[in-house]
Parts: structure tokens; C-alpha cells; sequence
């Protein structure tokens, strides 16, 4: 979208309530952020009203190995450059956009930590990055004294839910709100798609809608347009409240295109799915979890054997 159509999108968000814009550095290469930081200079007292979040880790210079990822240098010369290209002299919510594994996970957090002291950052959060490290680095912060991490950004969706195995508990243990993003698998939730018709609408998006379209999917995208067509609603619509549902969820991340999707995406807040049209989509969508998530349903009916436990009942153990 362009300066004027992302304008106008973001001014009817903004008018309907939305307070939270999420971007990246790296998003069409710094471009995404000057939009924004466009919208704020033409009405300066929006930016008190919007929580912005942006990301550091993708690197702006190819080819320079220190021009990316998570060390000292990197993060501190990427938020400068956010700051610029935002027309701002805070971010609300600055994220780690995936896992360095180069860089020291306590290298990261203290670069964080003096963001934040500094001024320049108001709070952090990790976006795609393994449990093991994000709970690394939240006991660390705690111990040091360093500013937490108060949100988790994955993909989430009724495509992709292997999340439930290890990163939403962990997120629900830790504190942390989870923002999903491409909560519409790439645009294949969307309705636009099904196993008759799988022509990508723009060449951008055709390499994750071939990543995504397997037969489970169009299982998925079946049961999508069943209960849409139930609740007279959109796909998309029904796909989104779906994702609002799940426990920890604080938000989805749109990204909507025009403003025909942004008004469609937003009456997904006044879409109430019943019991049997959430049991429906569960049913579709589920996840094979990584060990040892199913060996521990099997596994702690041998601790609470035929008991119920703050609201989960166990079966009967064979032991």
C-alpha cells in the first residue's frame, strides 16, 4: 500500500479505537516505519494516543555482518535508525524480530535494559524465538534487575498451532501477552481460497500460500466456510475470532492491505463463535505437538487418576 492508502487505513483504525501499530525495521526496508512516521508528523498528538511497536534484528545493510541481529552494536544503531525513520523519540514496545544465535542472550537483554533506562524504549518483547531462550532471558532480567519482557509475537492461526505445545504455556507462565501474526495463515483463511482454487492474488504471497496449502487446510478451510456460512459472517471473520479466543491472546496482528480488509478484519470483534462452531474448528485444526506434549496427557493420569483438577479431569490410569 502507498502512503496515501496506508494513511487513510490508519486513520480509520485510529478512529474506530485502534491504539496498537506494529512494524519492523526491515519491513520493505525501513519504508513501512516512514509511513508511520509520516502519519505521526502530519498530526503530531496521534503519537501520545498509539502504542507503536517496532522490530530490530533484520539486517539493513546487506552484506555487513554487524548490520543486523541481536548484539549491542546492532541493536542499539537499529534503534536509533527506527527512531529516525519513525519521527519519534520513544518506542512503547520494541521487539527482538527472531532468535541471533550469535549473540549472547545476556548481551541482548542488558542492551535492552539501557534502551529503556535511556528513554528510547519503553518496553521489550521477544518475537520468534524458541521457549527455552525466551524463558532464559526472562529469569535473567529478573534476577539482574533488568526491564522484563512483557509480550511474545508468533504465528498463530488455526493453520499453524504447534504453538500450543510449548510457547503459549510458557507466555501464560512468564506474563507475557501474545500478539499473533498472519492470524489468517498468509491470506489461505482469508475465503478466497479453497482446494479448487489456489491462485495466489499477488506474487508476494505465493510462497507462503504454497507453504500453507496442504490437504489438512483445505480440511480446515472446509470447516471455516461451514461455520461462516452458519453464523452468516465472513471466513476471515470467523478465522480472526477464533484466534481473539484462545487463552493469553492480548491481540491479533492485521495486516490489512485496503480498506475493504481493514473493515472486514474489524467485525471480527463483534463476532461471538458458539461452543459447537469453536469445538468444530478445535476438531479441523488439530495440532501434532512435539514431544513430550502428548506423552504428558497420557502421563499425568497416573498423578490424578480419575480426578478433577482445577477444572481438567483426568481418565482413570491403566496403572
Amino acid at each position: 500500500s502507498d502512503q496515501v492508502e496506508s494513511e487513510a487505513i490508519l486513520d480509520a483504525y485510529a478512529d474506530r479505537g485502534g491504539n496498537f501499530v506494529d512494524t519492523a525495521n526491515i519491513y520493505t526496508m525501513g519504508e513501512s516505519e516512514r509511513i508511520i512516521g509520516r502519519w505521526f508528523a502530519a498530526e503530531p498528538a496521534r503519537r501520545d494516543r498509539i502504542v507503536l511497536a517496532t522490530k530490530f534484528s533484520g539486517n539493513m545493510h546487506p552484506g555487513n555482518p554487524n548490520g543486523g541481529g541481536a548484539s549491542r552494536r546492532a541493536i542499539i544503531a537499529a534503534c536509533d535508525a527506527s527512531l529516525q525513520r519513525l519521527q519519534t523519540d520513544y518506542i512503547d514496545l520494541y521487539w527482538q524480530h527472531w532468535l541471533d544465535p550469535h549473540s549472547p542472550i545476556e548481551e541482548t537483554m542488558a542492551a535492552l535494559d539501557d534502551l529503556v533506562r535511556a528513554g528510547k524504549v519503553r518496553y521489550v518483547g521477544f518475537s520468534d524465538t524458541p521457549a527455552w531462550i525466551v524463558a532464559q532471558a526472562q529469569t535473567m532480567a529478573q534476577f539482574r534487575g533488568w526491564a522484563p519482557l512483557i509480550a511474545l509475537q508468533i504465528e498463530y492461526s488455526l493453520i499453524q498451532r504447534t504453538v500450543e505445545g510449548e510457547l503459549m504455556p510458557m507466555a501464560a507462565a512468564l506474563g507475557l501477552g501474545v500478539t499473533p501474526w498472519s492470524p489468517l495463515g498468509g491470506g489461505a483463511l482469508s475465503g478466497k481460497y479453497d482446494r479448487h482454487n489456489t491462485a495466489a492474488q499477488s506474487p508476494g504471497r505465493a510462497a507462503t500460500l504454497a507453504r500453507n496449502f496442504t490437504e489438512r487446510t483445505f480440511a480446515i478451510i472446509d470447516c471455516l466456510k461451514a461455520v461462516a456460512a452458519r453464523q452468516q459472517t465472513s471466513a476471515a471473520r470467523v478465522a480472526l475470532a477464533w484466534v481473539l479466543a484462545r487463552p493469553g491472546v492480548s491481540s491479533p496482528i492485521l495486516g490489512a492491505r485496503t480498506m475493504a480488509q481493514l473493515d472486514d478484519n474489524l467485525a471480527a470483534l463483534d463476532l461471538v463463535l458458539q461452543a459447537q462452531d469453536i469445538a468444530e474448528l478445535d476438531e479441523a485444526s488439530a495440532p501434532t505437538l512435539n514431544f513430550p506434549a502428548a506423552f504428558l496427557e497420557m502421563a499425568q493420569g497416573n498423578t490424578y487418576s480419575g480426578m478433577t483438577i482445577n477444572g481438567r479431569s483426568f481418565v482413570p490410569s491403566v496403572r
